[in-house]
């Protein structure tokens, strides 16, 4: 019986996974990535766009972003939305396209990512926790009436924690691995 809470809430400790492995990836490495500004909402004739719907994103070389809108009356918007993130670099335009060179990164940027990581990991953290609550209030519920035997509610409780610890090492693990990058 308890073990169907614990797989109800499975799914829902995954979307944490997933969400933390695109919040970490829009975070800004030592090398040029998509992802830094593909979700970038572009405000064009009136209506809101992911830059991803208006142009093919590509990496050049390792420190360069180019961006090739698939007609040149996005070209002003893009370049708009592009100013305002906080990417570090002025584009560029460039006849039909736009190109971002990214700058050195300074240790005191590298520093504030690194916090940024933390902070993103501990909200993972805090999500998982509040699964891991509503799923243990469940299985007390269900003990108190009789539904789980008393110990089956340890059981629940042990197998409960050993899958909040595995997601916790998932969030370290992205979050360390993210933090090489940034240091890199």
């Amino acid at each position: 019986m308890y073990k169907e809470i614990i797989k109800k809430i499975q799914p829902e400790l995954d979307k944490v996974i997933m969400f933390l492995e695109k919040e970490l990836s829009k975070i800004r490495t030592g090398r040029a990535n998509p992802s830094l500004v593909e979700d970038l909402v572009v405000d064009c004739f009136g209506q809101k766009f992911p830059l991803k719907q208006l142009a093919a994103i590509s990496v050049p070389e390792s420190k360069q972003i180019l961006i090739q809108p698939w007609d040149k009356s996005y070209i002003e918007g893009i370049v708009f939305a592009l100013g305002k993130t906080g990417v570090g670099a002025s584009p560029i335009v460039d006849k039909d396209s736009i190109r971002i060179n990214l700058p050195p990164m300074t240790e005191d940027y590298r520093k504030s990512l690194q916090r940024l990581i933390s902070d993103k990991q501990e909200d993972a953290r805090k999500t998982i926790r509040h699964w891991r609550e509503e799923a243990w209030a469940e299985i007390q519920d269900k003990a108190k009436t009789g539904e789980i035997r008393e110990d089956d509610k340890f059981h629940a409780k042990d197998d409960l924690q050993k899958l909040v610890d595995d997601f916790n090492e998932k969030i370290d693990n992205l979050g360390d691995k993210k933090k090489t990058e940034v240091a890199e």
